[in-house]
């Protein structure tokens, strides 16, 4: 028998669009395009599969060749690359599905190898990040990035406008600007990452610029109703630290971003629960919030609470595509498998059991 409905089960406007529910599928890499960035022909069915959450958030999507960091993940800035996505959009609107392309820019989480052009990554600031990275031929270490010139970031914001205009000649139902999880945007907020001494460099006004610059751009491109951006403030993933002042380079940042009346904030969120609660003081729109390792029996607090409006999952949406149905019928959840999570075929792909396949419900 069902639950009784809750409130992730009741409808949400987000920015034009009135939502279903409050659930939403995070954005996932997965590795399964072409090699030049053109969706492979099994992600129409992965996100058909998934068309009954609120709102789906596509993988990682490069706004341009120099935004690459992975192995052969989608891009959004070719016409090959709007026909693959038309396919996939489209049939998710047929299901009922809203989708956001969700745009990446890697900056210096790139491998040349990785590549069609080769190039060395671009970030920042020349600053190389001591790790390693999954290419064709291997682990290798990722080479130290170039630092981009001041023209070239102006330039960089520009590729970012004329991408959103892609993913909606595609059929998107808007953007997310990837500003998390230390890929190009949160590069420039983290001294870490940055020491430029520009008007990209320095202060928090500085460091804050070019996600407010982005989103700008984005917003007057498409639509702010259109246009959302992920952040994750103070996680410390892959050489980022934004140091003592963090805090209020967040504060500041979501409330400059919330004068353009976005459809929405996404936040990755791990720690520092009084930051939080700041962000969701500043910020008056819809927020989406998502905490890796959520427990099953913790999904709708913050929604029930008020400190979020919706809630993302990721591994959880992964291995149930009827994640929907199973909330609401209270059933056991599929284990995803992490050896099959980036790259390969159909198998950990679009290939787990949907509950009526593993349950006779007629009686």
């Amino acid at each position: 028998m069902e639950i009784p409905m809750n409130p992730m089960f009741t409808s949400v406007r987000v920015g034009r669009y009135m939502l279903p529910n409050r659930l939403v599928m995070a954005p996932m890499t997965r590795s399964r395009a072409a090699f030049d960035g053109t969706p492979g022909e099994l992600a129409t069915e992965y996100y058909v599969q998934r068309a009954g959450l609120g709102l789906i958030v596509t993988e990682g999507t490069q706004p341009s060749d120099d935004g690459q960091g992975y192995l052969t993940t989608p891009g959004i800035y070719t016409p090959a690359h709007i026909a693959g996505w038309r396919k996939i959009t489209s049939a998710v609107h047929d299901k009922g599905g809203h989708i956001f392309i969700q745009l990446m820019h890697a900056g210096r989480m790139s491998h040349p190898d990785n590549t069609p052009h080769h190039r060395q990554g671009v970030a920042p600031s020349a600053i190389a990040l001591g790790a390693g990275m999954f290419t064709a031929t291997g682990m290798q270490d990722i080479p130290t990035p170039r630092a981009l010139t001041t023209e070239e970031v102006r330039r960089t914001v520009t590729e970012f406008s004329h991408a959103a205009r892609s993913a909606i000649e595609a059929g998107a139902d808007g953007i997310e600007i990837h500003g998390a999880n230390a890929y190009l945007v949160q590069q420039f907020f983290a001294p870490s990452a940055n020491t430029r001494t520009d008007e990209y460099g320095g202060s928090i006004e500085n460091r804050a610029r070019f996600a407010i610059e982005v989103a700008t751009a984005i917003a007057e491109e498409v639509g702010a109703d259109r246009t959302a951006i992920r952040l994750s403030p103070g996680t410390p993933l892959w050489g980022i630290d934004e140091g003592a002042e963090g805090p209020d380079l967040y504060r500041y940042l979501v409330a400059e971003l919330d004068k353009l009346g976005l459809a929405y904030v996404h936040i990755l969120h791990q720690s520092n629960e009084p930051l939080l609660a700041d962000i969701r003081k500043l910020w008056r729109h819809p927020l989406i919030l998502n905490r890796p390792g959520r427990p099953r029996d913790q999904i709708g607090a913050d929604v029930a609470s008020g400190l979020a409006d919706l809630e993302a999952f990721g591994q959880m949406v992964l291995a149930n595509p009827d994640f929907v149905a199973r909330l609401k019928a209270d059933a056991a959840m599929n284990e995803s498998d992490p050896k099959t999570f980036y790259g390969g075929a159909a198998k950990g792909y679009i290939d787990y059991p949907v509950l009526s396949a593993r349950t006779d419900t007629s009686s």
